[in-house]
């Protein structure tokens, strides 16, 4: 498959499979981040990978999240807190802040989707099912996340990775896209 047609059919997946990821496949995901383009090579970002013991942490942070946000939505929260248990790894993607640098922060937090972009790419080619979240059970603007993670004060939380086997017979939605033409002004 050309690099173009793995562009045009990534999909986001959010429903998986019961089935633990190998460590193997989330290195191989790990070192394709690492390939990402970033400005002056600072190689601004950090992985912080959940499962296991630390997985059901997560769970309770999501649900004390959601819980206080939709407090008159129980099916929205619970539907919600299935798709976090359902999911085998979860990796909490960070960008550096440089203090006194905003432009330099700026282009970390670029670098750092950039990475996270690169990983969806080669989880493709590994069979996997992958989703970027930046809102809701992502937890990328909830300060308990970032506790969670050790609250380091010079990261800021980019976004939180979804990883798993797709599940069986689920049907991926093909996507319309508009047209570049209709995007793009020639100078």
């Amino acid at each position: 498959m050309s690099l173009l047609e793995a562009l045009k059919n990534r999909r986001a997946i959010r429903n998986y499979e019961n089935k633990e990821v190998e460590e193997e496949k989330i290195k191989q995901l790990l070192e394709a981040a690492t390939w990402a383009p970033n400005d002056r090579l600072r190689e601004p970002w950090t992985f912080f990978v959940i499962r296991g013991e630390a997985k059901k942490k997560y769970e309770a942070i999501a649900a004390g999240y959601l819980n206080e946000r939709f407090p008159t939505k129980p099916h929205l929260v619970e539907s919600s807190l299935a798709v976090v248990k359902n999911t085998p790894v979860i990796i909490v993607v960070t960008s550096d802040i440089i203090p006194g640098d905003e432009a330099s922060s700026i282009d970390n937090e670029y670098a750092t989707c950039c990475a996270i972009h690169s990983m969806w790419l080669a989880s493709c080619d590994l069979g996997l099912g992958f989703v970027w979240r930046t809102r809701g059970v992502g937890l990328v603007h909830d300060e308990r996340l970032h506790r969670f993670i050790g609250s380091p004060e010079d990261k800021k939380v980019v976004g939180t990775v979804f990883l798993g086997y797709p599940k069986e017979g689920e049907e991926v939605k093909a996507t319309r896209r508009t047209p570049f033409e209709e995007k793009t002004v020639w100078l």
